[in-house]
């Protein structure tokens, strides 16, 4: 359910993470990759985990370093955990399958409210969804065009959760942080936003999301 204390009748903007929210969660193909790699459930997430601010994972979505030199760091952190991965194996698992119910109910929201999105993501692939494959791209491209800003870790060098990055958002969009509500799959990243102000959703699923997001603005988010 969104953060109760923080709902506002002033909403203006609504924010959205992308991967986990707008597509599948790339956690389910850490999931299968694991268990056919023989590894540990949640040994990637571990790995990302750790260090969170400073390991490669941070680094590459802040820009930091290229694709090559998160491949060879990644590996010597999965190493020191027990299982050495390469991080070109995992690039490829991080975009997922676009869900039509979201980017329906973001069309519907962008006629009355502000909206951008939040991205944590590195320079690999096309575009924001780092995704491989052109056609996918292609869609991906589209929905983007329906956020009025779009706000990228690789971009901008500063991440979720750090709070430049939702301040920039809501420059971007001319609001205050109490007017804006936020959707992430990720407790961390909603934390700081709902410190400054925000109205939060936890996304587990789609359903869940246009429940939680159709109670906050009271509108119906389903076409």
């Amino acid at each position: 359910m969104p953060d109760a204390s923080s709902e506002n009748s002033g909403i203006q903007a609504v924010l959205w993470d992308f991967g986990g929210v707008f597509t599948t969660s790339p956690f389910a193909a850490f999931a299968d990759y694991e268990a056919a790699n023989g590894l540990p459930r949640d040994f990637i997430r571990t790995i990302n985990a750790t260090n969170a601010d400073s390991n490669a994972w941070a680094r590459m979505e802040r820009n930091e370093i290229t694709t090559e030199e998160f491949g060879d760091l990644f590996e010597a952190e999965s190493r020191a955990a027990g299982y050495a991965i390469n991080g070109s194996e995992i690039l490829p698992l991080l975009s997922g399958r676009l869900q039509p119910e979201m980017v329906a109910a973001l069309r519907i929201v962008a006629k009355t409210y502000k909206t951008a999105c939040l991205t944590n993501n590195m320079r690999t692939g096309h575009g924001p969804s780092m995704t491989r494959d052109a056609d996918k791209a292609a869609r991906i491209a589209k929905v983007m065009e329906i956020f009025d800003q779009v706000v990228e870790s690789s971009q901008t060098g500063i991440r979720k959760p750090e709070p430049a990055f939702y301040r920039i958002a809501c420059e971007m969009l001319d609001v205050e942080p109490a007017q804006a509500v936020f959707l992430d799959d990720l407790g961390v990243n909603l934390k700081p936003a709902r410190a400054m102000g925000m109205t939060t959703i936890k996304v587990t699923s789609a359903s869940q999301a246009l429940d939680d997001l159709e109670a906050v603005l009271g509108i119906s988010l389903r076409p």
